[in-house]
């Protein structure tokens, strides 16, 4: 038998708690061992949750109980919860956690500190869809040359209703909110820092490479508006917020923003609040990873896969996928202003003679060329035109440049906005 500790039982804590006993019959025979949770932790135990196990505020009755064999950490945040596995490790108790914040700032140092300890963290990424047992198991023979993903269900389910029905980026979020896809403060979501965490933990397996949240390309939502929807439908892209990794040489490329997907890639057919993965290898070519990224159920039947694999073997295999360093020169973190790609531009200006070509002008100074290019009468002042076009592949560091030009101009109404294309 293996008894086991939950700290956090929120929604998903509740959740495993479910699953272990109503599931226990096909459970145990996979695992071939008993798998019991014996005790939760939460922060005020007067709340009424629908477990039947015992709850406890002091973190000590899981972390120092001989008893316990796993700990499952569910409570989120990074220090506390950093705090608390280390103290789990050093126990020498396994541990299942689903906290990506936590893995994407210290996935390194907790396995240095685990050694043989299990570490299992299929629901940190991409809640019910088993990406990182793909990455580290199935698809171990390749080397990985890119990963595409859509790993936030509030910005897909936003793009999504933004794309099909003309709606206002505003009154999607509201939506989101009433529905539960979104918080109260939806900045984390929106802004891409979750998919970001979720993106360095997937780029560690695949590529060995140690980066923090704050070194990658971040950006979010926010400034897509109906202008930038009508474009992506009129040359038969859709929007999606990406998560991008690319092996490029010795070096990573490792970018979370908005993209224009071409409408016949299977990315951009993964609609609603559903995630969706994209993995190239130099071997299998691409697969492709489709399921539910959030919700209750869905991530604690990942928490309960890593349960399971840790009663099979008892002995961790490497957390991050690797024993020996994937690169014998090891990859390095691609600047963000060496990014090539192609991009979209949208402009409201003056509309008046002679300022096409000036744009023009400028582009082509920082050796960026136009591909594409639709003018629309602003709907809401008569004498200012939104002039939106696409760019063939060019600098990150040269179209920042001329985006800054740009915006100085005195017939350039705001500053214009871009976002990047992804073929």
């Amino acid at each position: 038998m293996i008894k086991v500790g939950i700290i956090g039982v929120g929604t998903v804590g509740s959740h495993v708690v479910k699953i272990l006993q109503e599931n226990e019959d096909i459970i145990t025979a996979r695992s071939g061992k008993k798998i019991v949770p014996i005790m939760g932790i939460v922060r005020d135990t007067r709340k009424k949750r629908d477990v039947s196990i015992p709850l406890s505020s002091n973190v000590d009755d899981v972390l120092e109980n001989p008893e316990i064999d796993i700990v499952i950490e569910l409570m989120g945040g990074v220090d506390e919860a950093y705090q608390i596995v280390t103290r789990a490790l050093k126990n020498k108790k396994a541990v299942v956690t689903a906290n990506k914040a936590l893995l994407a700032y210290h996935r390194y140092e907790l396995r240095d500190l685990a050694g043989s300890t299990p570490i299992g963290y299929e629901a940190s990424v991409a809640g019910g869809i088993p990406i990182i047992k793909a990455l580290r198991e199935g698809l171990s023979a390749n080397h990985i040359e890119a990963i595409k993903g859509i790993m936030n269900g509030t910005c897909n389910f936003i793009l999504t209703k933004m794309m099909n029905e003309k709606a206002e980026f505003t009154d999607v979020l509201k939506e989101a909110q009433a529905l539960g896809y979104a918080e109260a403060d939806p900045t984390f979501d929106v802004g891409g820092f979750d998919a970001a965490h979720k993106l360095l933990i997937l780029a560690s397996i695949a590529y060995g490479i140690d980066v923090k949240p704050e070194e990658i390309l971040i950006e979010g939502i926010e400034y897509i508006n109906s202008e930038d929807i009508y474009f992506a439908k009129e040359f038969g892209y859709n929007i999606k917020l990406l998560t991008i990794a690319k092996k490029s040489g010795n070096e990573v490329e490792l970018r979370v923003h908005p993209a224009l997907v071409p409408m016949k890639q299977m990315i951009a057919k993964v609609d609603g609040v559903m995630n969706g993965i994209s993995v190239i290898g130099d071997r299998v070519g691409e697969t492709m990873y489709y399921g539910p990224g959030a919700g209750g159920s869905a991530t604690a039947s990942a928490v309960v896969s890593d349960l399971i694999d840790i009663a099979r073997h008892q002995k961790n295999s490497p957390m991050l996928g690797f024993i020996k360093p994937l690169e014998k020169s090891g990859l390095t973190l691609m600047p963000k202003n060496n990014i090539c790609t192609q991009y979209y531009i949208r402009a409201t200006v003056i509309d008046k003679i002679g300022v096409l070509s000036k744009i023009s002008e400028i582009l082509g100074k920082h050796s960026i060329s136009i591909r594409s290019f639709l003018q629309k009468q602003d709907g809401k002042r008569e004498e200012c035109a939104v002039l939106l076009f696409s760019t063939h592949t060019c600098k990150e560091h040269d179209i920042q440049n001329a985006l800054h030009e740009l915006s100085e101009l005195e017939f350039i109404e705001h500053k214009p906005v871009m976002i990047r294309i992804e073929e």
